[in-house]
């Protein structure tokens, strides 16, 4: 029997459970083993303090790649914006399945309902950042938490409005809270966003099959792009990759903290080049302002 190494958290174990089911579904079973990474264990920190505060990176994914290394579980089961663009030695991205939605979401009220100075909560520094640049007025405020414990906070009163991935609310069954979906223009999203990511050992291939190529090939120019800039989470950095036919679109944001400062760009290419097209995107974006963004940043 298989095991399926995840992080505890409702949304981690629906994840789970459903790649889980996948493999039913070809004829391999497979039972889930719970780990806690660092990430869950540090839950006062905003996100973008926790890299300088660790010594790693990949405070969501370090434990459960020492369980692949030593044999416990045979796959981890992660949300592939959590993964660092540089797998350990011993370890691949064996699987992509089909992405779900890539848009973020408000929950309480809509962006043009909001009022002056409304307060609203979100943990990654990329949507604050966008949201600055959209709303500057409102009060955008770090939230952790799991998915039930933000949703929790905003009926409190403790905020006006909450920003979260579609993706994570459709897949736990809160779709319908979602007050309105930001456009891809309005925010971009992360690299990643909305796909799950199945890691193994180089020498374990029982999960290739559930590879998704289309998703794959996104997959690979964004996380190509956020390589050559050599952030993570402690740059608002997003960008998203469409595929039509044998072309990859890839759009791509990089800003300020603060929201004052926006770099866009675009790009495309061959799909079968969606490294080289990441990597030239993020030379473009260096190339138009970004490397003064990272730069303060400490990149």
């Amino acid at each position: 029997m298989l095991v399926i190494g995840s992080r505890g958290s409702q949304l981690a174990l629906w994840q789970a459970n459903y790649i889980q089911q996948r493999l039913a579904d070809v004829g391999l079973e497979a039972r889930i083993e719970i780990i806690q990474t660092t990430g869950d264990k540090i839950t006062n920190v905003s996100l973008s303090e926790l890299g300088p505060l660790t010594s790693t990176k990949g405070l969501f994914t370090k434990e459960l790649e020492e369980a692949l290394l030593d044999g416990r579980i045979h796959l981890a089961v992660h949300s592939l914006k959590d993964m660092p663009t540089e797998l350990p030695e011993g370890l691949r991205l064996a699987a992509i399945p089909a992405r779900e939605d890539v848009r973020d979401a408000l929950i309480g009220k809509t962006l043009d309902e909001l009022p002056l100075g409304a307060r609203v909560g979100t943990s990654a520094l990329r949507r604050q950042a966008q949201l600055r640049a959209l709303r500057p007025d409102l009060v955008v405020e770090s939230i952790r938490g799991n998915v039930d414990t933000r949703l929790r906070k905003l009926d409190e009163g403790q905020y006006d409005a909450i920003m979260l991935a579609a993706a994570g609310l459709r897949r736990l069954g809160w779709g319908d809270r979602i007050t309105q979906y930001l456009t891809l223009d309005e925010m971009c999203p992360a690299v990643g966003q909305g796909a799950l990511a199945i890691e193994t050992t180089n020498g374990f291939h029982g999960v290739d099959l559930l590879d998704e190529p289309q998703a794959r090939a996104a997959i690979t120019a964004e996380r190509s792009l956020l390589r050559s800039l050599g952030g993570g989470c402690q740059v608002p950095i997003g960008a998203y990759a469409t595929i039509m036919g044998r072309e990859l679109h890839l759009r791509a944001v990089v800003a300020s903290a603060d929201g004052a400062v926006v770099v866009r760009q675009e790009g495309a290419g061959a799909v079968a080049d969606a490294e080289g097209v990441g990597a030239r995107l993020g030379d473009a974006l260096i190339e138009n302002g970004a490397r003064e963004i990272l730069d303060d940043a400490g990149v």
